[in-house]
């Protein structure tokens, strides 16, 4: 059994075995894709988002000591996204677009967000832009992410538990989902 289909004029001819052997072949290289989406040195998701262990942490040019330091964050429980691995090292995005190189050591994996924006943005009680407002959050509060469904998370600031609109906050990947 054969397939055809014409292409630009010409008669081209597929073989079952043949588009069998080449499906394959893309399904393993995607999974070879897959795959270089994990970090070298910890075998977790590249990218993924962690969050400040101290309230002093140095962002360097490069992955080492010897790189100078062109950042420093004072802010723990921050939200940074891990990009990239090497060694003991991580390449972080912070919310505003910085990049660079913290030790791995000054990461958690506790999970927050950080209100974006200018505005102030209400925390409801329900995931409904009609839900009754909890709170009243300022640009870079602070609250520890539990978790998260469609465009809603859960989370906590300062005792107060609620939730928020993605679009609201830095602290997770586009369609990620947190139980």
């Amino acid at each position: 059994m054969t397939f055809q289909a014409k292409e630009s004029g010409r008669l081209a001819v597929f073989r079952p075995a043949l588009v069998l052997a080449v499906a394959c072949l893309l399904l393993s290289m995607s999974g070879a894709a897959l795959a270089q989406q994990t970090g070298r040195s910890t075998g977790l998701p590249i990218p993924r988002f962690v969050s400040l262990r101290a309230d002093e942490v140095n962002l360097r040019t490069g992955p080492g000591l010897r790189y100078p330091i062109e950042w420093v964050y004072r802010r723990q429980d921050l939200p940074v996204e891990v990009i990239e691995e090497f060694e003991a090292w991580r390449r972080i995005r912070g919310w505003d677009g910085t990049v660079g190189w913290v030790h791995g050591v000054m990461l958690q994996s506790k999970r927050t967000a950080r209100v974006t924006g200018s505005d102030i943005r209400l925390l409801r009680a329900r995931a409904n832009p009609d839900g009754d407002p909890v709170a009243m959050l300022e640009p870079g509060a602070i609250g520890k992410l539990d978790r998260c469904k469609r465009d809603w998370c859960r989370i906590e600031f300062a005792g107060l538990i609620g939730w928020l609109q993605r679009k609201a906050f830095y602290g997770v990947l586009p369609g990620e989902t947190l139980d």
